[in-house]
């Protein structure tokens, strides 16, 4: 039998045993071994901070349709990152970006190549950049030892969070001294020659909470083998032989993550750097396959928090002021097209490295107001001020600014900053806004939230966002909520003004791309050992940013756009024993361009997450996991055949308390050694595919982890 049905079997076997990602520990939980002894009526008193309303509720209570990954949960399922982590999450599927394989958040078969429809915070705090609306390397790759909890909302934020809240928000809380509790060290051995290394520490200094944390991460990155890339069509056009494909990717990179946490009474303050060096670019930039390029990024982070829960009698109130500074660079040529192309024209290659750095600052000032019966009222105003500066472009084509031509083939390298000749202008960004929500408790077992929200911005204009949530406890035993939620997109500075690209041009006058969003939502727990929730959904997408044909060969951004998507979620949690427990959910959306008549393409149909969790002996705790992932269909203008379906087997063996403070771990991940690949992009407007084989994903690979606490 072909491996690739194997699992798919297995899945069927326990579809009746589904489970659901709701965070399976309690504030008090040390243990995994503690969170099997638990009923699930004690695993459902957890509790979703800020994320759903800005203030604690039970995630059954929240007025979304929100999920909770605990410490516990990633402890258990030996996550090693955040992408991982967050493939437990129903209608969320992690796609790869063929640049250096960032993760694509596809929540609900919304997406962008960019990925800039997702929200990610670190301690409520955006991650978003100017250039292209996206994390970044920085943001999407975040480590996962200093995380306590990741708080998921599926669905519109904006009436809360504002830009980029739009198919979701994900919000990584990292851990504080109590959370800390002493000291831990750990080291973890990987396939692909991968060194993972970590030292958190949580002491009192004084009055004062210290939470310290220092992360390292070495990799040679996973070398799957491309089979062909563009430069492959171009060599068949050409009749050259520049292509380096069959060639393996380029995943290699090292990092490094320092944090300072320290409280004293009301006050807060964080400290972080995040460094990436020697990071591979995946496929290429151009997808042609580059084994040479190598680029870093840099950010340093600050923000200083006033919190106090009796400002006056009825009065919370918190004021925050945050900072951050991104550097982005290129270490080695980028080099788009190798030597040999164009029939030789570019001797060196055909190379462009551009850099640009990004100053951010944020100031927020919010407070709850309880002094009207049965209202809990949320008022706020903030700030943004984004400046995208140091824009750097050294290339061997482009526009001499000398001359105000084009560099003929084979020129030397020019530097072409700060020229009319540039990649991109140098701009900055403003947005004040003001956000208002009620939660009014209309009876013991109706509660109705209503919020709006204001932003203006500097470049493009005004957005108003509305939300309103009822939740009615239908039954001690059942809880019902019916959402709505409006939310936008701001466009990138990429997409705003990119200028000099033979490729794809800016266009300032860009409005916001928009969403609504309704949502019908039932939790119902029958017994102590069994729950299911179901989540129905129906959006409508409107000014999406696409890209319409413009002078010569070039594209120009345009609001151009509609997308209708309709779809549900389905999650149960089953504990069989006292000792063995079992997640699962399952995904269905499909969603259309409007004026296509024609599926969006590339995010799965239909997925399936099981996760069964099982404590043996003393201390042995054995976690599986399996992903199913099926019904990828190709966007209209793309000829290939749809995406093979595929189900992925992870393994993670855990033994803790040997000699009361050590822990040992060996995992195994995608235990079948399937061909799982992930779509690469669509083709160009002349009909060429850069990767017409898509982006494959790792084979089975292997990981060993000691840590230590004291």
């Amino acid at each position: 039998m072909n491996k690739r049905h194997i699992v798919p079997i297995y899945c069927m076997m326990f579809m009746s045993n589904f489970l659901p990602t709701t965070s399976n520990a309690t504030e008090d939980l040390t243990t995994t071994e503690d969170l099997l002894e638990l009923s699930l009526d004690e695993l459902m008193q957890v509790k979703i901070v800020t994320i759903a309303s800005g203030v604690e509720q039970l995630i059954t209570k929240a007025p979304a349709v929100a999920t909770v990954i605990t410490a516990k949960d990633i402890e258990a399922t030996g996550a090693t990152n955040i992408e991982e982590a967050l493939s437990m999450v129903p209608g969320l599927h992690v796609l790869k970006y063929f640049i250096g394989y960032e993760p694509i958040y596809a929540i609900r078969g919304i997406y962008l190549t960019y990925n800039p429809h997702v929200l990610i915070l670190i301690n409520g705090i955006p991650m978003t950049r100017l250039y292209l609306g996206n994390r970044g390397l920085v943001g999407s790759d975040i480590p996962i030892n200093n995380v306590e909890r990741i708080e998921v909302i599926r669905g519109p934020g904006s009436a809360m969070y504002g830009a980029e809240a739009f198919a979701g928000v994900i919000n990584v809380i990292t851990k504080t001294r109590k959370e800390i509790g002493g000291t831990e060290a750990g080291l973890r051995l990987g396939s692909y020659n991968t060194r993972d290394g970590w030292i958190l520490q949580g002491y009192k200094w004084g009055k004062v909470d210290v939470a310290a944390a220092l992360e390292f991460h070495d990799t040679d990155g996973s070398k799957e083998i491309i089979q062909a890339d563009l430069q492959t069509a171009l060599d068949k056009l050409y009749g050259t032989h520049a292509s380096l494909a069959p060639g393996p990717l380029n995943l290699q990179q090292r990092g490094l993550n320092a944090y300072l946490d320290l409280s004293y009474d009301r006050w807060q303050l964080r400290l972080g750097y995040q460094e990436r060096r020697n990071v591979g670019v995946g496929t290429g930039h151009a997808q042609v396959l580059d084994s040479t390029a190598r680029f870093a990024e840099d950010r340093l982070n600050a923000d200083l928090t006033y919190h106090d829960v009796k400002f006056t009698e009825n009065w919370d109130v918190t004021a925050q002021l945050s900072v951050s500074n991104v550097a982005f660079w290129p270490t080695d040529n980028l080099v788009l097209y190798p030597p040999g192309a164009f029939k030789g024209a570019y001797p060196e290659g055909y190379i462009g490295n551009p850099s640009v750095s990004e100053r951010h600052t944020r100031l927020t000032l919010s407070g709850f107001y309880k002094g009207f019966t049965n209202h809990l009222l949320r008022v706020g105003t903030g700030f943004f001020l984004g400046d995208l500066y140091k824009v750097r472009q050294v290339s061997n084509f482009g526009v001499n600014p000398a001359t105000g031509k084009p560099l003929p083939p084979g020129s030397p390298l020019m530097d072409l900053s700060d020229t009319p000749g540039t990649f991109i202008s140098e701009n900055t960004r403003k947005n004040w806004f003001l956000f208002v929500q009620d939660s009014y408790t209309l009876t013991p077992d109706w509660e109705l939230t209503a919020g709006l929200r204001y932003d203006k911005y500097s470049d493009f204009g005004n957005t108003v966002n509305p939300r309103f949530a009822l939740v009615w406890q239908t039954h001690p035993k059942l809880t019902s909520k019916l959402l709505y939620g409006r939310a936008f997109r701001a466009p990138s500075f990429y997409e705003l003004y990119a200028a000099n690209n033979p490729v794809s041009l800016g266009n300032p006058d860009l409005q916001p791309e928009t969403i609504d969003m309704v949502e019908l939502a039932f939790n119902y727990h029958p017994t102590e050992q069994l729950q299911f929730s179901t989540n129905l959904f129906t959006y409508e997408m409107n000014d999406i940013i696409n890209y319409s044909a413009a002078s010569g060969n070039a594209i120009k951004a345009t609001n151009s756009g509609t997308q209708r998507g309709h779809g549900l979620e389905f999650e149960s949690q089953w504990k069989v024993t006292k000792n063995f427990s079992m997640i699962g959910n399952y995904s269905f959306q499909r969603s259309e361009s409007v004026e296509q008549d024609h599926d969006i393409g590339y995010a799965p149909h239909h997925s399936v997450y099981l996760r069964g969790d099982w404590l043996f002996l003393p201390d042995w705790h054995l976690n599986t996991e399996v992903n199913w992932v099926a019904d990828r269909e190709r966007p209209l203008h793309d000829p290939r055949p749809p995406l093979d379906d595929y189900t992925i087997v992870d393994l993670t063996l855990h033994y803790k308390q040997f000699h009361e403070h050590w822990s040992f771990s060996l995992a195994a991940r995608n235990l079948f050694d399937v061909d799982a690949r992930e779509p690469s992009p669509e083709p160009r407007p002349n009909g060429a595919i850069g990767i017409p084989n898509d982006l494959p994903l790792a084979g089975r690979n292997y990981w060993l982890e000691v840590s230590y606490r004291f």
